[in-house]
């Protein structure tokens, strides 16, 4: 063999420039075939090939649903010349609920869980188009876009999808290509579609363009499938100006009381993309490894109501604090980094939020004006036949004779273009027309069609002539995608406490803050209540549980400090608006999912600053008498995880706060029946951290059950742990030194046992008493006899003497005094009112209690 020959076929090159144009081809090929969504519709090229494969087996949601082989062996073998894995991999992700916001397909079988588990063969499962994809391609067949060749040019596809919602930002993109990636997360219809018509208002109405700011207004940030929550608005901010930026999101979690004293943190939404068999594996490993103590149990309670994972905290642990070790060392907290990088006419480009919703409306705008001019031609031809054959049924008698006297078909369509000068399509509708036509129904039916065809050529060449009307068009149609198959948002957006700048954003408004007996405290707006007659029956405030009433209810500001004194005399404190709003009849979040409180601590007293500062003193009792008289400034900087109030002797618990001047008289009541007034002047001023003054000598066995003030009301209302009540006049106590004994209040005998709890009233107030059965009675106070100091007082309650049900607490619901007011005061009170009855047995008592 000549070995010249062999030499002949090698060709050398530049190994340089044939590496860098094959990778460059390579590249270009990811980005624009495979990686990359374009901006227009919001999808890879392999999503398009699905929904188009599936729009011609004629797969719609109204159809049944068709084997998942079969919708991937139509788009291999027509479309998407790669691996079944892939294709099958892509349709899977757009039927998850949990991947994607708004389902592009409807699957029928396994398709995999939010642990992970991947979809079944595609041989088992089945899938259909959702009703919502079919927006997606409606009137793809309307010359709304492209077709183009497919990879060996037997068939055409479509270049892009008419795509009529911006899908790209509402269900968002995920991609990976070569030197670039883009990561758009979803968001909800309703905002998004806001956005596109807030864009079309400001050009049709304003003729200007839209700032981003008013974007920024209406679409309030990404909402995820899973739900979570977002944390701040700055990265949300970032990410809309530039285009790139980090959103922290974080698992909804609850923290609930558990019987045995101990707590458990109780996960229902999970951050977007987070593996949840996974993160509990994570969680395990944080146990094992000792990195997290304080964990007894940790289960996965989710099933097909929902999502639950429940993580038990042992007895000693601050389940608070817990959170936040997990928030920090797994994916409870997690960060989404937005790339919102799209393809614009073929090439990569990162986009705003204004700039992707502005290439959507382009595109409608091109969809819109191709659909109307195609509709234009088709009424136009539809016209000019229906002129064709009104013409000749005028002259029906001459156009029968021409035919009936030619030869064939062809013959008789030249004789009548030649006679009446139809056109070549006129005519054939003509010889084509059948006998029923002659009617003189039909003639009517003819002439109201051509009508009817009139009025639309004129509507659509008015769209063609004024870009105003065809965005106008646009508005109306996406307005009706946005009713169709809009939905409430999924993902709150909460206040990043990291990011202080965020307080700024937050508006200064009047709330109502709630709190019950269980710990539960909730924000409301005052316009969930309207002013109602003094008496009356309320409106529901609240769904409560078994046992549990609104024990403290006031109006404040949302940036005004609200503190929270604890029996362990501890004080922490809340910004208003810190406190998550909730409606009217929700229960709201236990306290301990907002304050770092320690085993065994309660809230025993809560007091809202107002933003001037102009509070006095915080005046303290504990259980052991003692008294305490400290100035505001004093409580200016808490911590997050609390300050000492008062100092406690061992054994000693913090029992109420109140705020006050120092022209105050002071009324503490022990459980034994003693009452001592004094003068607020009489305790002078101390720090923090000290103990406080002896308020009042105890006896070895008694203890103090109240503090009230002089100012509050005209009696003293004494309940006793047997049902046993009654007013006495405050001005019955003279005023002693402070450190005294006391005097009698209330005569202790085996009917009434000990005093429970004790309250300064006004004649028109009401007052509740609720048992340790969760037994509610609510009555007027000028129902209960005023007697002497040293009496047992009235039946308030009926209580069986041989039963352990004993008086748990005492409280009182205040109301206006004017009939009529518009007064927010009346309106809390009489929430109030029906809160602490409505989910509780009530025992109503109108009538004067019996006398003892």
């Amino acid at each position: 063999m000549d070995d010249s020959n062999i030499f002949d076929k090698i060709h050398e090159v530049d190994l340089k420039n044939t590496m860098e144009k094959s990778y460059i081809d390579y590249a270009m090929s990811v980005i624009v075939s495979r990686a990359l969504p374009d901006v227009r519709d919001g999808l890879k090229p392999v999503q398009r090939r699905i929904l188009y494969s599936m729009i011609e087996l004629n797969n719609g949601p109204d159809k049944p649903h068709r084997k998942c082989a079969r919708i991937v062996g139509d788009t291999m073998g027509k479309y998407h010349p790669h691996g079944d894995s892939s294709i099958y991999g892509a349709l899977v992700n757009l039927a998850q609920d949990w991947s994607t916001r708004y389902p592009l397909v409807d699957g029928h079988g396994n398709f995999g869980s939010v642990d992970g588990d991947g979809a079944a063969a595609m041989r088992y499962t089945e899938a259909r188009l959702s009703k919502i994809s079919m927006e997606m391609t409606a009137d793809i067949y309307k010359d709304t876009v492209d077709f183009v060749p497919n990879f060996d040019e037997t068939e055409k596809e479509p270049s892009i999808l008419p795509s009529r919602f911006p899908n790209l930002l509402v269900n968002g993109a995920q991609g990976i290509a070569v030197g670039m990636a883009t990561n758009i997360p979803p968001h909800n219809l309703r905002e998004t579609i806001d956005g596109v018509v807030k864009i079309i208002d400001n050009q049709v109405e304003e003729d200007r363009d839209t700032e981003i700011d008013e974007l920024l207004e209406i679409v309030k940030g990404p909402d995820f499938p899973t739900g979570a929550a977002i944390l701040g608005r700055k990265g949300i901010d970032q990410a809309y100006r530039t285009g790139r930026g980090k959103i922290k999101v974080r698992a909804v979690t609850n923290i609930e009381p558990m019987k045995n004293g101990k707590q458990r943190i109780i996960v229902t939404e999970l951050p977007y993309m987070v593996n949840k068999a996974r993160l509990i594996e994570k969680i395990a490993d944080l146990v094992k490894e000792k990195r997290i103590d304080g964990i007894t149990e940790l289960r996965d309670e989710s099933d097909r109501s929902g999502m639950r994972i429940c993580i038990e905290t042992r007895k000693d642990v601050n389940a608070n604090v817990l959170l936040k070790q997990l928030f920090k060392h797994t994916q409870l907290q997690d960060t989404f980094g937005v790339i919102m990088l799209a393809l614009v006419d073929n090439q990569p480009k990162v986009l705003n939020l204004k700039e992707m919703l502005v290439h959507y409306l382009n595109h409608q705008k091109d969809v819109v004006t191709r659909r109307t001019k195609y509709e234009l031609n088709k009424a136009k031809e539809r016209a000019h036949i229906l002129e064709g054959l009104l013409k000749a049924l005028d002259y029906i008698d001459e156009v029968i004779e021409i035919i009936r006297a030619s030869k064939n078909v062809a013959e008789a369509r030249d004789n009548l273009i030649k006679r009446f000068e139809f056109s070549q399509a006129q005519a054939q509708a003509i010889v084509d027309m059948r006998l029923r036509a002659l009617t003189g129904l039909e003639r009517e039916k003819l002439q109201n069609e051509y009508d009817e065809l009139e009025k639309k050529i004129a509507e659509l060449e008015a769209i063609l002539a004024d870009e105003k009307v065809l965005l106008g068009v646009i508005r109306e149609e996406i307005l009706l995608i946005r009713d169709k198959y809009g939905d409430d948002r999924r993902t709150s957006i909460e206040m990043d406490m990291e990011d202080l700048s965020d307080e700024a954003l937050i508006p200064r408004k009047d709330a109502i803050i709630t709190f019950s007996k269980l710990g539960y405290i909730k924000r409301m707006t005052p316009d969930n209540f309207h002013s109602q007659n003094r008496g009356g029956k309320g409106i529901k405030g609240m769904n409560v549980i078994d046992e549990d009433h609104i024990e403290d209810l006031f109006m404040t500001s949302t940036h005004n400090y609200i503190m929270f004194f604890t029996n362990k005399g501890r004080v922490y404190r809340l910004k208003g608006y810190e406190i998550p709003e909730s409606s009217r009849t929700a229960r709201g979040v236990n306290i301990i999912n907002l304050l770092q409180l320690q085993p065994e601590e309660k809230i025993t007293a809560i007091i809202p600053l107002s933003e001037d500062g102009k509070q006095h003193y915080l005046v303290m009792a504990t259980r052991n008498g003692i008294v305490k008289k400290t100035g505001f400034d004093e409580y200016k900087n808490v911590r997050k995880n609390g300050l000492a109030a008062i100092s406690l002797r061992e054994g000693d618990e913090l029992i109420e706060v109140k705020q006050t001047d120092e022209n105050e008289d002071i009324f503490l009541v022990s459980r034994e029946g003693q009452c001592i007034r004094f003068k607020l002047q009489d305790v002078r001023e101390t720090g923090r951290v000290s103990m406080g003054v002896i308020g009042m000598n105890l006896g070895d066995t008694d203890e103090v059950v109240g503090m009230q003030i002089y100012s509050e009301g005209d009696d003293l209302l004494i309940v006793s742990e047997k049902g046993m009540g009654k007013r006495t006049p405050l001005d019955e106590f003279t005023v002693q030194h402070r450190g005294g004994k006391g005097l009698r209040c209330y005569k202790i005998t085996e009917k009434t046992g000990y005093v429970i709890g004790v309250k300064t009233i006004k004649p028109e107030e009401e007052i509740m008493l609720i048992t340790t059965e969760g037994i509610v009675i609510r009555m007027k106070s000028d129902s209960i006899s005023v007697i002497g100091r040293n009496t047992s007082g009235v039946k308030l309650i009926n209580i069986d003497a041989d039963s352990d049900i004993k008086v748990a607490s005492v409280a009182k619901v205040r109301f206006q005094e004017e009939d009529e007011s518009e007064d927010m005061e009346e309106d809390i009170s009489e929430v109030s009112e029906e809160t602490v009855s409505g989910e509780n047995e009530v025992i109503e008592n109108e009538t004067a209690p019996e006398e003892v």
